[in-house]
């Protein structure tokens, strides 16, 4: 069994808002939920702040106890909301919040939840193409938002004024049936995560990305799922992220693969079990 892992923020003068952390039988990815500088978040504190917080307990969490991975996680939001309460709007629909990827391995199996935008791929022992979990409900939300601001050159004075309008609307609809479900402050959120198992003797790894890691398949489409797995294999989560990189500098303005953010914060890891 090997882990390896990388991540990487996505511009100068900025935190990265990723978390990633890991006990001898779990992982934990979190991809900080960003909002422009100018909307109002009712919070003092950070996205970083609030991943590295939720990601600490998680991980916690992982190595005490052999809770169901929704309690896990409904825990460690409820422990992360005790901690700004008396100085944070937590009514505010803005306040930080984060996607989750949880992955532990038991005897038997390997447990995996999934809240938000970010990716799980296993590779299965007897399939040619692997496994892909990935909670489209946000994707659903934005399709609709996004119609004008894919037009417009990413990086632009319009399209930061047209994204600003997109995620403040995108606000109305988190946490909210028929919307879409982040970990922030109500662990009920962990409810309406993605959940499941597979026996541990049938996966040959895992791979667990942030969505700025996972573009060069869902966004760019320059490799398959069999093929990131090939490159997390051979050269590991840093060459992947490389690639990633490499594909955003030749496309600054989002001609070609129209996104809300030149490049984002990516973080990969490769689970060999």
């Amino acid at each position: 069994m090997s882990l390896a892992f990388a991540t990487e923020v996505g511009g100068l003068n900025r935190e990265n808002e990723d978390f990633v952390g890991a006990t001898p039988d779990a992982v934990v990815v979190l991809d900080g939920a960003g909002y422009p500088a100018r909307l109002q978040t009712g919070c003092v504190h950070t996205v970083a702040w609030y991943t590295r917080m939720l990601g600490s307990s998680l991980v916690s969490t992982l190595t005490a106890d052999d809770l169901p991975l929704t309690d896990v996680l409904a825990e460690g939001i409820e422990t992360v909301s005790a901690l700004h309460s008396s100085t944070c709007d937590l009514a505010h629909p803005g306040s930080p919040a984060a996607t989750v990827l949880l992955l532990r391995r038991t005897t038997n199996s390997l447990d995996w939840l999934v809240l938000a935008d970010s990716i799980l791929v296993l590779d299965l022992n007897s399939a040619t193409e692997p496994m892909v979990v990935s909670d489209d409900r946000l994707a659903d939300v934005t399709a609709s938002l996004r119609t004008h601001l894919d037009t417009l050159p990413t990086g632009s004075k319009e399209h930061e004024q047209e994204r600003l309008g997109s995620v403040e609307a995108q606000l109305q609809h988190r946490n909210r049936d028929g919307g879409y479900w982040v970990a922030s402050t109500d662990p009920l959120a962990a409810e309406h995560s993605l959940t499941g198992s597979v026996p541990t003797a049938a996966v040959r790894a895992a791979a667990l990305l942030s969505d700025g890691a996972s573009r060069l398949v869902d966004c760019f489409e320059l490799a398959s799922w069999r093929g990131l797995l090939n490159v997390l294999e051979a050269d590991g989560p840093a060459e992947l992220i490389n690639q990633v990189r490499t594909a955003e500098h030749t496309d600054p303005h989002g001609a070609r693969w129209p996104r809300g953010k030149a490049h984002d914060d990516a973080t990969a890891v490769y689970w060999r079990l």
